[in-house]
Order: structure tokens, then C-alpha cells, then sequence
């Protein structure tokens, strides 16, 4: 039907010369905005189901659309509103985006173990045997001896933005931007050996800046309901916004695959060799797996691997630095925890500068408070399924084919009937006898299941490092004046930032 109407001569040239307009840079009248806009509606309206046609159901569909902006308005509150509706309904409820799109929210771990242990384009996206085969061939580039030596990496730019940091003493910050070029200059140093040096940019980094505006604009989408038109989001200010941050995000990663040596060219028996010496990083793997075959003879293609790389340069930096925002924010809120893990982390590196592979696991305290504050404020707090065929729960409930699922990852962890006290910030929730008390989908900060996140064992080993030298060097102090206002964008962030107040710890 909005084809149909789409094609009309008349809708043809309005939407003809608003788009040349635009692109000519031409004053456009408020006339011309108004009917667009009213186009718009109206075209939404033509592809209502047929009981919202009539005069009432227009009404109950605008008081609908009135009532949703209305309750999941960026205002930093919008979690707490999911979570009082989730005390009504405990184990799912549907959300609506407008008058076509509905996600049943699920938040309860016996349902989410369904949901997550079902099988179904980068691991981010991709479906069925594509996925399969994608994660068969990219699991080797993540086992621990792969992962051994970037932790000197890790600690070189965790140093780096503790020296930045240094003229900060006692005033209080933003942390999330210094710490999201921390984790970028990470990923880029063990993914393609590229000493960036972003961390001493002036002016915000281009590719911070294009994640952000992404993910921004893609959460914009889904919460204005005529967005939900391909058409009408590709006309708009906003769809010329997120084509712009995509063509700077794209040609970031580009420049940085082509660091990577040509297997052709350089042979894969010394590539192999100069990876196990740890002369050249990680996702050097890519051009490994390149050559590797399944069992099919197929191997990743060249815009697969550039589809791996751009969904790793998001997940390794964009998650990353939420998470470790807000582990540093919890312990700067909590200095009795603080306190356990400096000593822990002091007796752990026992006069030394940097960490060893072994000293990963000898801080259970610190590695507590870390997934206290994954439970609290998950990095991605929901992820997205639709089901390609009917899904039974355990209560014997079905959903049919065709639903659009969100695993809401923010309220299985704030779940009162699962976690006791759940807005308190309690590291001993993780220890061993309280950990087997609870169901094992009750904390699911990387997924769970057979599409868990790849990368978790580095991204855990990234925090720690990160954490554990941030302490010994400073005191974190909360600024009771900066409450972060939680939203969420594809990652979780703050409206007003992430705030803290830091001075030098001297110890003998």
C-alpha cells in the first residue's frame, strides 16, 4: 500500500524536489516541511491495519503514540519505568515503538535461558549457517595463548590515560570520553599493531564521535515511530546524520585493515610464526583464518573479514569503555570496596609496575566488584532475537513465529525476585556458595549460550588491568553533585556523563 502511495504523481514531486532541496542546500519553506510531514503521517495511517482505519481506532492509534513518547522519553528514567512495569508482570512484558513494532521485553532468567539457548551478518548480526560457520573459524583467535600477550598491551594505554589524567587531581571529570579512547587505543594496538597515539588527540577522536552518533540516531529510530519508514528516515535531517557517521566509521576501520599484511604476499607459515612471537597482534588472525577452510573448503572472504572488523572495532572499544566507566564510577561511589581492592592488587603486584598473565587470577575481591558492577550497569543492557519459528517457554507459554524478542539484560539483573537488595552494590553476591544459589542465567552481561559474546575472556581481562592500575595509582571519589541519568544506546550511557573526582595514593 505505500508503494501505491508512494507512486502517486503528486506525492512523486512533492518528495522529488524536498530531497533536491536538500541536497542543493535551498531554503526550504515551513510549507513544504508541513507537507511532508503531513504526507508522512498519512502514509502511516495507509499502512495501519484495518482496525485502526476507522475514526476511532485513528484516535486510540494518536493517544497510543502520545502515551509511548510519553513514557520512554530520553529523560534518564526510562529504565526505572521498565523495571516498575516489569514488577507487574514478572517474567515479560510487550513494549511498543509505535503502531507496527512490539518487542515482548523478557526479564526473567528462566526465560532468557530459552531464548538464549536457541539456535538460529559480523557475530553481531549474522544468522543461521553463516553464523555457525563464521564463529567455527573466528573461536581460535580468542583462547587464552592467543590472548597472553596483549596484556602488556593493555597496561601501556591504561598507563597512558593515568598519566593524562594527572593535572585532574581533585577536580572533578568526565570520564567516559578519556576512557573510550583508552579502549580504542587497546583494540587498535592488539588488533592491528597500530600505535595510534588517539589517546593524545585534541578534540574529540572521529570515530568515538561516529559510534556515538550512531548509536544514537539508531535508538532515535526505533523511538520515533515514523522513522520506522526506510523512506521517511533516509529524507530526513537525522538519515543524512547516520549515513555521514557511517562513511567516517567505515573509513576508520578501512584504514586500519589495510595494516594488516597481504597472507598472499607475506605466506602463511611466517605470518603464523610472527603471530606466535607476538611480533604482530590479534586480529592479524583475520588474514590466519582467511586461509583457514571448513570442512566445506570455505574460508571468510574478504568482505566478511571487513564485516568481523568493524563489528570488533565497536564491541572492543564502545562496550569496553562503558563498562569500565562504570566499574571505576561504583568503586569511586563505595571506598570500603575501593579499599579491599587496592590492597588486594597491591599484594598481587607486589612492588611491580604491570601485570603478568598468572596475576589475572589472583584478585577475586577486585574481579567481584567488576561483575557487581556488570550486574548493575550491564554495557549492553538488551539484546535482540526474532523467532524463526514458534518458542515454547518453561511455563508451557508459545510465542509464534515472526516475534521480535529483547532479552532485557538490565532487568534480569535488577530482578527483586531473583537478586536481593537489587539496586544495592554487593560484591559478595559473587562469591562461589552465593553464585550456585542463584539460576545460571541470572547474570548475563556477555550473553549466554551459543551466541555469547566472542570476545568476553579479553574484554574481562581488559577491565581488570585497567581497574587494577588505575586504583593503585589513585583514590576514587564519587561527585555527589553528577548523578549519571541512564539511557540506552545500543550501549549504556549517561545523559549528563559519568563524573569523578580522583587524587594520588602513595603507598611505601
Amino acid at each position: 500500500m505505500l508503494e501505491k502511495f508512494y507512486s502517486t504523481p503528486n506525492v512523486k514531486s512533492l518528495f522529488r524536489s524536498f530531497i533536491l532541496a536538500r541536497r542543493s542546500r535551498v531554503e526550504i519553506t515551513h510549507k513544504t516541511y508541513f507537507q511532508v510531514a503531513a504526507l508522512a503521517v498519512l502514509s502511516l495511517r495507509a499502512n495501519c491495519p484495518p482496525q485502526l482505519q476507522d475514526r476511532q481506532g485513528w484516535l486510540r492509534f494518536i493517544y497510543c503514540m502520545c502515551t509511548f513518547v510519553f513514557q520512554l522519553k530520553q529523560d534518564g528514567k526510562a529504565f526505572d519505568r521498565t523495571l516498575k512495569w516489569g514488577e507487574s508482570y514478572p517474567y515479560a512484558f510487550p513494549l511498543w515503538f509505535g503502531p507496527f513494532i512490539c518487542l515482548f521485553n523478557i526479564h526473567h532468567p528462566d526465560y532468557v535461558k530459552t531464548l538464549f539457548e536457541s539456535t538460529g551478518e559480523g557475530l553481531l548480526v549474522s544468522q543461521g549457517q553463516k553464523w555457525f560457520r563464521h564463529r567455527r573459524l573466528l573461536t581460535p583467535g580468542f583462547h587464552f595463548d592467543v590472548l597472553k600477550p596483549y596484556i602488556n598491551l593493555m597496561s601501556d594505554s591504561t598507563k597512558t590515560i593515568i598519566h593524562n589524567k594527572s593535572s585532574k587531581i581533585t577536580m572533578s571529570f568526565e570520564l567516559f570520553e578519556p576512557v573510550s579512547l583508552m579502549s580504542l587505543d587497546t583494540i587498535l594496538k592488539c588488533a592491528f599493531s597500530d600505535n595510534s597515539n588517539c589517546q593524545a588527540e585534541s578534540g574529540r577522536n572521529t570515530y568515538i564521535q561516529a559510534v556515538y552518533d550512531l548509536s544514537n540516531l539508531i535508538s532515535l529510530r526505533l523511538r520515533m515511530f515514523p522513522y520506522h519508514s526506510d523512506f521517511l528516515f533516509y529524507i530526513s535531517p537525522h538519515g543524512f546524520r547516520f549515513r555521514k557517521a557511517r562513511r567516517v566509521a567505515y573509513r576508520h576501520t578501512g584504514k586500519s585493515l589495510k595494516r594488516l599484511p597481504n597472507i598472499n604476499q607475506t605466506g602463511f607459515d611466517q605470518l603464523w610464526h610472527l603471530h606466535k612471537t607476538a611480533c604482530v597482534h590479534f586480529f592479524l588472525h583475520f588474514c590466519l583464518l582467511s586461509h583457514l577452510q571448513d570442512e566445506k573448503q570455505q574460508g571468510l572472504a574478504d568482505e566478511d573479514i571487513r564485516a568481523e572488523v568493524d563489528t570488533f572495532m565497536f564491541e572492543g572499544h564502545d562496550t569496553t569503555a562503558s563498562g569500565l566507566s562504570f566499574i571505576l564510577y561504583s568503586l569511586a561511589c563505595h571506598p570500603e570496596h575501593q579499599k579491599l581492592c587496592r590492597e588486594e592488587i597491591l599484594q598481587t603486584l607486589d612492588g611491580k609496575d604491570t601485570f603478568a598473565w598468572e596475576d589475572l587470577s589472583k584478585m577475586p575481591y577486585t574481579t567481584m566488584c567488576i561483575k557487581e558492577s556488570l550486574r548493575l550497569y550491564p554495557p549492553v543492557p538488551a539484546t535482540s532475537r526474532v523467532t524463526t519459528k514458534p518458542m515454547t517457554f518453561c511455563d508451557g507459554r508459545t510465542l509464534p513465529k515472526g516475534c521480535h524478542l529483547l532479552a532485557s539484560v538490565f532487568g534480569i539483573h535488577r530482578n527483586a525476585a531473583i537478586w536481593e537488595n537489587p539496586h544495592v552494590f554487593d560484591p559478595l553476591r559473587f562469591l562461589p556458595e552465593n553464585v550456585s544459589k542463584r539460576p545460571p542465567h541470572a547474570f548475563v552481561p556477555f550473553g549466554a549460550g551459543p551466541r555469547n559474546c566472542i570476545g568476553q575472556n579479553f574484554a574481562m581481562n581488559e577491565l581488570k588491568v585497567a581497574t587494577a592500575l588505575t586504583l593503585k595509582r589513585y583514590q576514587l571519589i564519587e561527585d555527589p553533585t553528577q548523578k549519571p541519568k541512564l539511557i540506552g544506546r545500543v550501549v549504556l550511557h549517561s545523559i549528563n556523563g559519568i563524573h569523578i573526582k580522583i587524587k594520588p595514593v602513595h603507598t611505601n
